[in-house]
């Protein structure tokens, strides 16, 4: 994905991309964790959340240039990009985590909670969010 933010005095100020790594974790809305789980000994199929993973994320961000309206006030150019997604807030880590965030909390099964989501823009920076509420 590529992005560019509205505002910010770096270098982050110009269109670049990233190889984004997302990681996820979920957990039985019911499980104590004392006891094992029945047959099939998971509480959600791994294929299951990669299937969600690529209809919620991957096909909104796999090869786009994510920008804000902001930004596209300003550069009247940009709006012909064939792969531009315009987003009404800056496309920063955070701003995907609380995305990807929502919109998993509307795909996800009843009986799965989200307890937290990390996304990796290079190897050593990341933003974080917690489900504090489990």
């Amino acid at each position: 994905m590529a992005h560019a933010i509205d505002g910010y005095a770096g270098a982050c100020k110009n269109i670049h991309g990233h190889s984004y790594e997302l990681h996820v974790t979920v957990s039985g809305n019911d499980a104590s964790g004392d006891d094992y789980i029945p047959a099939p000994g998971f509480i959600l199929d791994f294929k299951e959340l990669k299937k969600l993973m690529m209809r919620t994320v991957m096909d909104t961000f796999d090869h786009k240039l994510v920008l804000s309206r902001d930004y596209l006030s300003k550069k009247t150019d940009i709006s012909s990009f064939e792969n531009l997604v315009e987003w009404d807030v800056e496309p920063t880590a955070e701003n995907l985590l609380i995305y990807i965030r929502k919109k998993l909390e509307k795909e996800l099964p009843v009986t799965i909670k989200l307890n937290s989501l990390k996304i990796y823009e290079t190897k050593d920076s990341y933003a974080e969010w917690i489900n504090h509420h489990r």
